[in-house]
């Protein structure tokens, strides 16, 4: 038994605007089912969007009424380019899109650091090797204390393959080779207030979500009550407190 990253679920006061900026931003495709707003690549010949995804790591913003703090959100999208100019371009439309540069102590780097119109930060990296098959989203990128730490929680949690860990940095990816990379990247700081970016997962068909649950508290995950009352998914904590949801599989998978 494995859970599945599905989609990377962002909080956002104007849930529409912020699904169609993203929608826009990776060339992907929006769809307002209900309350949130789904953001992924065209599925079908008639352009439906498929939940969930086969290969990407897609995006869903859920409208909240609190707007985003000054705190640097610890996790984040890095956006794959396949050459110079196409990063100069990326980033030249993105920042017509409404996203404006951030400075989050990077320095002088090769990528770029932005925020989208409600200041969820992302980077735009320079072309590299390792991220040219994984679609316009290369990494979902977490900050956090202990990479190898967090490499086996996910590791564990996740049907993920292992392709990297250090003590500065761990990565993980489809055992299929396809889609982004999650990243857990060493940082000093510490987690002190809820993120407004966090990973869904889905359990693969014919699993059972309590059990998958019941699995991943054994792992180190800890309920988490958001005042979300009954709902279909669950909300937990990884051992560093990042939240993350497991949601319930659609009636065609079950």
């Amino acid at each position: 038994m494995a859970l599945r990253p599905v989609q990377v679920n962002i909080k956002a006061l104007d849930g529409p605007a912020i699904g169609r900026f993203w929608a826009e931003a990776l060339g992907w495709s929006v769809f307002s089912p209900g309350v949130t707003t789904y953001v992924g690549p065209d599925g079908g010949p008639v352009g439906d969007l498929i939940w969930p995804h086969p290969v990407a790591v897609c995006i869903d913003v859920v409208p909240v009424p609190e707007p985003k703090t000054a705190t640097k959100n610890r996790t984040h999208l890095d956006l794959a380019t396949t050459s110079a100019a196409h990063q100069t371009e990326l980033i030249a439309r993105l920042k017509r899109l409404g996203a404006t540069p951030v400075d989050v102590g990077q320095k002088d780097v090769p990528w770029t650091v932005l925020a989208d119109p409600e200041g969820n930060e992302f980077c735009v990296l320079e072309p590299r090797e390792i991220y040219r098959d994984t679609g316009p989203i290369a990494a979902v990128v977490v900050d956090c204390v202990d990479p190898r730490a967090m490499a086996r929680f996910w590791g564990g949690a996740t049907d993920w393959t292992l392709h990297e860990v250090t003590d500065d940095h761990a990565s993980l990816r489809s055992a299929e080779g396809a889609g982004p990379y999650l990243e857990f990247l060493r940082t000093p700081d510490t987690k002190t207030v809820p993120d407004r970016v966090h990973l869904d997962l889905l359990p693969h068909p014919g699993d059972d979500k309590t059990s998958e649950v019941a699995r991943l508290r054994t792992l180190g995950a800890t309920d988490l009550d958001l005042g979300q009352g009954d709902v279909p998914w669950t909300c937990l904590t990884d051992p560093e407190g990042h939240e993350f949801c497991v949601l319930a599989l659609p009636d065609a998978e079950r």
